[in-house]
């Protein structure tokens, strides 16, 4: 093998710069002095580069670790550019020239035993209609296989129900476990199984002493003054396993990756994943469930809670200081949804479930003013407390009206924190009592055109069977249903970043299409769902989208338009706008 001179020279000072950086040259002389120093002569005091690399390769080291180096030429072009422009980043990519030989390398045994983060499997089943049932959610420990003397293990295990079921059987799983690449050394299953014990005795002792804490805390919240027991201080939620766990365990900072590019496109997402109550058995209110974010995105709908904890957890990955706030609405319904709190003092509320935000500015009812000043247009009413994944907070000022409650999260006098410390025993990443890694959010796998064709169709073909039920015949105008198409690029547009745009060309476009002497009427609605036939029965309960598709006159021209904006977990947002025009007629 050769390389041209040139970049030769590159690699030879590549490498010279490696080493003096690292002081190697140093580091053997001192080691290898005394071994060595009996070759030299009487006279000779210090060890020279020479006398060092003779000695070296006297006793084989320099060929073996020329062996072990492997040069790679293959990509030699593409890694040493001839352009004279410079790379935009940190990374030297010459050094990516040199590569170890021994492949690619896997941690040992004893350190995945340490892994103590279980695999999340869920259980969805999806019916004819494309609706999704939670069924099971199960945490499986799979350190077993650490045990076994081939690196392969069978396990049997029961899953059990959601919610209400949660104590009901659903099937029996047969699961197959393999390490690959195989382990070079396998433990023995008892120390795999006292590893297991040590965990479990250590959990229950951290549960035990953060429920001891949690009970003084609420003892002493309670003292400051004794109304504070009405309030929606939620410390535990169940899952859908119906287990109890700290409230800041469901919030963890979370990285859409390339996925989403802003924090309102991530309130976006959030808002059209779908809304679902935990389905009740009989009367008594909400039944109590927050799921876990793999459960809640697999079956793409969750209660207020899901959607507040998931885009709580996004905002903290773009750096936002973000919180979870439980509360009330209107009519005294609980409820939760996410606010921020700015450099300057900013309090922002964000609304999961509709991906609106409100400023807020808090009132005194003392002062006189306060009747003069309007009312806030966010819908809350009261709040008990907030959290995120490392903060606890009650809300102990004297009125728990969100109105004219202040945010001052550092004013002990108004908000009880919680100890860190304590959280962060139970909730911390990698704490064995603490729910798995946050899986990472998916691409999409819908394809955008090919849907809203799809939906288009369909539709077109339902209001026609429609009208001719009603003795009229139907007469499409592509056109008219292409200049829609703007409308609707604006009205989602206008969703995720509260800033609308495009409506003027819209408008200029639609009075060019619409003769004189005709009218046009246009209807467009919203869904979180790609169900052609569910999204036609609603528009008919509409007297403004049934008037235009029942539409009767004088040379009646229809249009429909659907655009499907795709959003990662293959969540979408569907905008649909049902058109008209006609002659008028006195």
């Amino acid at each position: 093998m050769s390389l041209p001179p040139e970049k030769a020279s590159e690699l030879k000072q590549l490498i010279h710069q490696q080493l003096s950086k690292m002081d190697v040259h140093g580091r053997i002389r001192e080691i290898l002095a005394e071994t060595i120093r009996e070759e030299l002569a009487p006279d000779q005091q210090q060890l020279s580069t020479e006398d060092l690399i003779k000695a070296l390769r006297r006793r084989g080291i320099i060929d073996d670790v020329m062996k072990e180096l492997n040069f790679v030429t293959d990509n030699v072009d593409q890694e040493l550019p001839s352009s004279p422009k410079q790379p935009v980043g940190f990374t030297d990519r010459q050094s990516t020239l040199l590569k170890k030989s021994d492949g690619t390398r896997m941690a040992d045994s004893t350190t995945m035993l340490s892994i103590s983060d279980p695999v999340h499997m869920v259980l969805i089943k999806t019916d004819i209609f494309a609706e999704t049932t939670l069924v099971a959610s199960y945490f499986l420990e799979w350190r077993s296989v650490l045990g076994s003397e081939n690196g392969v293990t069978n396990l049997t295990v029961e899953l059990m129900g959601v919610g209400t079921e949660s104590k009901v059987s659903v099937g029996i799983l047969n699961i197959k476990l393999e390490m690959y690449p195989p382990l070079n050394q396998t433990l023995s299953q008892e120390v795999v199984n006292t590893q297991l014990a040590l965990e479990r005795q250590k959990t229950a002792e951290k549960e035990r002493l953060f429920l001891v804490y949690a009970k003084q805390w609420w003892r002493e919240y309670l003292q400051i003054r004794p109304s504070h027991n009405s309030r929606l201080v939620k410390i535990f939620a169940q899952d859908e396993n119906g287990i109890n766990r700290p409230v800041c365990s469901y919030v963890k900072p979370l990285r859409a990756g390339r996925l989403l590019d802003t924090p309102r496109q991530a309130a976006r997402f959030v808002n059209v994943l779908g809304y679902e109550r935990a389905p009740v058995i009989g009367g008594g209110g909400k039944q109590e469930q927050w799921c876990t974010l793999l459960a809640f995105l697999c079956r793409n709908k969750g209660d207020c809670e899901d959607h507040a904890n998931l885009l709580c957890s996004l905002l903290l990955g773009y750096g936002l200081e973000a919180f979870v706030c439980v509360g009330t609405k209107a009519k005294g319904v609980s409820h939760a949804w996410v606010m921020t709190c700015g450099t300057d003092g900013t309090i922002t509320f964000w609304e999961s479930l509709t991906g609106h935000r409100y400023l807020h500015k808090p009132t005194s009812p003392d002062e006189p003013s306060a009747a003069e000043q309007p009312k806030p247009l966010y819908p809350y009413r009261t709040i008990g407390c907030v959290f995120n994944h490392q903060m606890f907070l009650g809300n102990c000022q004297p009125s728990d009206s969100v109105e004219s409650c202040v945010f001052d999260l550092n004013d002990e006098s108004k908000w009880k924190p919680m100890s860190e410390e304590a959280i962060k025993s139970v909730c911390a990443p990698g704490a064995t009592t603490s729910l798995p890694p946050f899986p990472p959010l998916c691409a999409s796998t819908i394809d955008a055109s090919v849907t809203s064709n799809e939906i288009e169709m369909q539709l077109r073909l339902l209001v026609s069977e429609h009208r001719k039920d009603l003795g009229l015949t139907t007469v499409w105008e592509d056109q008219l249903s292409y200049l829609l198409s703007p409308a609707l690029a604006s009205y989602e547009f206008e969703r995720t970043t509260s800033i609308s745009a495009g409506n003027e060309e819209f408008q200029d476009a639609i009075r060019r299409a619409v003769p004189d002497g005709h009218t046009f009427k246009g209807f467009p609605i919203h869904f979180v769902y790609r169900n052609a036939r569910r999204t036609f029965a609603t528009c008919l309960r509409s007297p403004f989208c049934e008037e235009i598709i029942c539409c009767r006159g004088d040379q009646v021209r229809l249009a429909v338009r659907v655009r499907v904006f795709t959003y990662p977990e293959s969540a979408c947002a569907v905008w649909i706008m049902f058109a008209c025009k006609y002659r008028s007629v006195l």
